[in-house]
């Protein structure tokens, strides 16, 4: 009975993580950085990818000391040169903030 009880804990537990909205957050943001933004920084932010590389990309943990997240959501919705187009009518408001939120965490 104790076992049961304590899985039963455990599963709710995981069950409520689960279901958070911070959770729920970060996996669209995950989701929208790979599919919009991981081809030139990479999927570690690192931008070692073949045309971040061809555009000098910084990796993350360069570029959170120099902005804020702020200006990356700014340069996420306006874009930024001729290489990066901005995603300010594509995605929501919430959808940037997460893809910003999403990469400033690769940096830790």
């Amino acid at each position: 009975m104790r076992i049961f009880l304590r899985l039963g804990i455990a599963v709710g537990a995981v069950a409520s993580i689960a279901a958070s909205p911070v959770w729920a957050q970060t996996e669209a943001g995950k989701d929208l950085y790979l599919s919009k933004c991981s081809m030139c920084h990479g999927a570690d932010g690192a931008g070692k990818t073949a045309r971040g590389k061809k555009l000098k990309m910084q990796d993350v943990r360069e570029t959170v000391k120099k902005y804020s997240a702020e200006d990356m959501i700014k340069v996420v919705n306006e874009g930024k040169g001729p290489n990066m187009s901005g995603y300010g009518k594509e995605l929501t408001k919430d959808q940037v903030k997460a893809v910003v939120d999403y990469y400033r965490s690769l940096a830790k």
